[in-house]
């Protein structure tokens, strides 16, 4: 079985994923609400000034403070990774190691892998970047990369948050977008469907395309890029969807992602530009990250080749041989698991 199928388990029903996917975003903002009013409460607390919100309701900042303002955006998100665990085990009643892999759990192997390609890709989409940012007039990206060093004094604090959440944060977006909603989607597969049109309705929802079309319609709704922007997040969400169906996990997304975040956080933070404002991109930037996923991708997919990694549940499809990057003897079948998939380890 295919990992974007790998909801359809013998306990699968039609109103499973819808269930889940509202339980999963309403429960996942109300833990975020809950959040932001600890955060005010302490903030008052601990503080004369009142936060930013109070003093401004329509501004960006929530406590005024750029840190503060940052680790709260991404804890909010963290919460989504167990969230979603939690739910396919408690709604779809099947193991939540399936929506990491076909394997029913991490590669650990393989992300690590996948990491060091991630690595290849900042450094890149770095050169990259500075070079289109030099054939761009009146760009203030351009403005903030050439700050100054902020010191030590300045960088630690947000540095620490950054590189302890931005891990969670990603692959929660991951766990969710490409794990979650690809297999929810995938479940559907109208096999049942008599007319004509539903049965050819059957054929595309069989392939993985649906997830990820709207996956990465979906994770680009979530961003405020605007423009030539929201282009470049909706290609970076398809091509970690087909990265996922590719690999048959969210090892090389995940690390993907993380990386990316690192850089895109750790570097403002450093001159001292650190915001969570987003907006239009010129399309000199968005052609240089495209080109830098390109690479990555090639990157990914020769790796996989070399690891063997495996795409379909063990039992299954060609690669059903020893697998490198997933070594570990099959288990038997209990009751939600999906066909063949191995135990979590």
């Amino acid at each position: 079985m295919p990992f974007h199928r790998m909801a359809r388990t013998d306990a699968h029903s039609w109103w499973r994923p819808l269930v889940g996917t509202v339980t999963i975003i309403v429960v996942g903002l109300g833990i975020g609400g809950v959040l932001g009013v600890i955060g005010l409460v302490v903030q008052m607390m601990v503080s004369d000034d009142d936060p930013a919100l109070l003093d401004d309701p329509t501004g960006t900042s929530f406590f005024g403070n750029d840190t503060a303002d940052i680790a709260y955006a991404l804890l909010s998100l963290a919460v989504f990774l167990p969230l979603v665990a939690f739910v396919a085990w408690g709604i779809q009643r099947r193991r939540p190691g399936t929506l990491s892999s076909v394997a029913g759990r991490l590669r650990w192997r393989w992300m690590l892998a996948c990491s060091g390609m991630a690595v290849v890709f900042c450094a890149v989409s770095f050169g990259l970047s500075m070079a289109a940012g030099a054939s761009v007039e009146d760009d203030p990206a351009g403005s903030a990369a050439e700050g100054s060093w902020v010191g030590w004094g300045d960088f630690l604090l947000p540095a620490l948050v950054i590189v302890a959440l931005v891990p969670f944060q990603s692959a929660a977006e991951e766990y969710f977008f490409r794990g979650w909603l690809m297999q929810a989607i995938g479940a559907c597969t109208l096999e049942k469907a008599r007319n004509g049109f539903a049965r050819a309705l059957s054929v595309v929802f069989r392939t993985p395309w649906p997830g990820i079309v709207i996956g990465a319609a979906l994770f680009t709704s979530g961003h405020g890029y605007t423009g030539w922007g929201m282009l470049d997040i909706f290609l970076f969400g398809a091509l970690a969807g087909w990265l996922t169906v590719r690999t048959g996990g969210l090892e090389c997304t995940i690390a993907l992602h993380v990386f990316n975040n690192l850089m895109a956080f750790l570097l403002p933070a450093a001159l001292g530009e650190l915001s969570l404002e987003q907006g239009g991109i010129p399309w000199q930037y968005v052609l240089a990250d495209v080109a830098s996923m390109a690479v990555y991708a090639v990157g990914i997919v020769l790796l996989a080749r070399r690891f063997k990694v495996r795409t379909v549940t063990p039992g299954e499809g060609p690669a059903d041989g020893a697998d490198p990057a997933d070594p570990g003897p099959d288990a038997p079948r209990r009751p939600g698991d999906v066909p063949g998939a191995q135990p979590v380890v």
